[in-house]
């Protein structure tokens, strides 16, 4: 495919205007007849840099399946998915992971795609079932593969990749350089781009500050600091991490019953509820997500203003993760580490200063924005422009009034001004969303 073809995608769909370095050396790199491993950090562009390779190397479509990435987790597959769909639209782009709708998953494979993004696991038991050939496929992208070796995944991309016989092209990603790479993995003198060093560029973007607490929970410190960082009428958005999932839902019980628009995540939740807590926190109606770990990679989190380690982390490649949540490309972004008053910081954990919380500070910690669901999505053939367009002409809301729209499977999220939402609701009581009346609620 000729850059002409994607590279205005690129700028019109994902309003990026200048690619970075790594990005262009990436491009670059699929001209030369070889395999690539990326050694990029969190937070640095990286689906973007393997994703316009893959394009210069995409075939007009030809009815079989052209390219394959595998990614370690669900998030990651729809974010990869999503940004694949917008820079190749000319190309079928098919997500397969765990969590959603195998019966959705066939049915969408009776269209062969052009390109398959999937979880190891998944891809797998689709081929084993053969609702998907994968002899055609020409190009290999293993994202995030040191994550998917501490995941488990090792034997499941090794059964894949026996199955992928005819890949002249391999790109490998990591956030982390491996000594050996297992034996699975047919790599033909491949060219090593090493953008590792980004990380101290990253450090400087972000201020680091230690916050002591009194009390051995930090809770109370936790929403005075809360209080602290935020002076507008709309809190930053600020992810909050802990250790442990029961932590993370005691954390975000205590900051939901103290007003704060708050959005959980971990491990344990389904796959709905996750992608809903991030879409809450991406559009603004929860602007904190108390998360686990499972939220330091991989996710499509935009402009988060600043990361607060409620617990501390457990390895320094937890803590850099965590921190590349903020500061991501060329941003900056805040830091903050509670310690108790039994805790000593960890060596890895270099602060620029300590903060002392002012306890009569009072801030806004509710959000002015509110999400509404819509009992219809993609299956339904329900699309962002016809939920924008139904609010407006049914609703009365103007485009201002109206914040980021997702549109799910078998539902779509949309976030409107708060104080809005009873005429809104009035308003289109009874009203066809496409010819059909839709269920469409407050998501409290």
């Amino acid at each position: 495919m000729r850059e002409k073809e994607f590279l205005p995608a690129v700028k019109d769909r994902l309003g990026i205007e200048q690619l970075n370095d790594m990005q262009q050396k990436m491009m670059a790199s699929a001209t030369n007849n070889t395999d690539i491993i990326l050694l990029s950090p969190t937070g640095s562009g990286k689906t973007l840099a393997f994703t316009l390779p893959v394009m210069k190397m995409m075939k007009p479509s030809t009815g079989r399946v052209q390219c394959v990435v595998i990614a370690p987790s669900r998030e990651l597959v729809v974010q990869i998915a999503g940004v694949l769909r917008e820079v190749g639209h000319l190309f079928r782009v098919i997500a397969l992971y765990g969590g959603h709708s195998v019966e959705d998953e066939v049915n969408s494979l009776k269209v062969v795609p052009d390109i398959i993004v999937a979880t190891p696991g998944r891809l797998l038991d689709h081929a084993v079932r053969r609702n998907v050939d994968l002899l055609p496929v020409r190009i290999l992208v293993l994202d995030e593969f040191d994550k998917s070796l501490e995941l488990g995944f090792e034997e499941e991309m090794g059964k894949i990749i026996k199955r992928l016989k005819n890949v002249s092209r391999t790109i490998l990603t990591s956030a982390t350089k491996a000594d050996i790479l297992p034996d699975f993995l047919r790599l033909d003198n491949p060219v090593t781009l090493d953008f590792l060093d980004n990380n101290s560029s990253l450090r400087e973007r972000m201020n680091v500050r230690r916050v002591d607490s009194d009390g051995q929970d930090k809770l109370d410190s936790l929403l005075q600091l809360l209080h602290n960082i935020n002076d507008g009428e709309q809190p930053e958005k600020s992810i909050i991490f802990v250790n442990h999932r029961e932590s993370a839902e005691r954390v975000a019980e205590f900051l939901k019953k103290k007003g704060v628009g708050v959005a959980l995540y971990h491990g344990a939740l389904d796959q709905r509820e996750r992608e809903t807590a991030v879409a809450l926190f991406n559009n603004g109606s929860a602007p904190v997500l108390v998360a686990t770990d499972l939220a330091a990679r991989g996710l499509d989190i935009e402009k988060v203003g600043s990361v607060i380690h409620y617990h501390l982390p457990l390895t320094s490649e937890a803590y850099t993760h965590r921190n590349g949540r903020t500061a991501r490309v060329e941003e900056s972004g805040d830091v903050y580490v509670l310690v108790g008053p039994e805790e000593q910081l960890k060596e890895f954990v270099e602060v620029d200063g300590v903060m002392t919380l002012d306890p009569g500070k009072r801030a806004e910690l509710g959000s002015r924005l509110m999400s509404l669901y819509v009992a219809a999505g993609k299956r339904e053939k329900i699309s962002k422009g016809d939920i924008l367009g139904f609010l407006i002409k049914e609703g009365g809301l103007t485009a201002a009034e109206i914040g980021k729209i997702n549109v799910f499977d078998h539902y779509s999220l949309v976030a409107v001004q708060a104080d809005r939402v009873a005429d809104l609701l009035n308003r289109i009581s009874g009203k066809k969303l496409k010819g059909e009346k839709r269920r469409i609620t407050p998501l409290r």
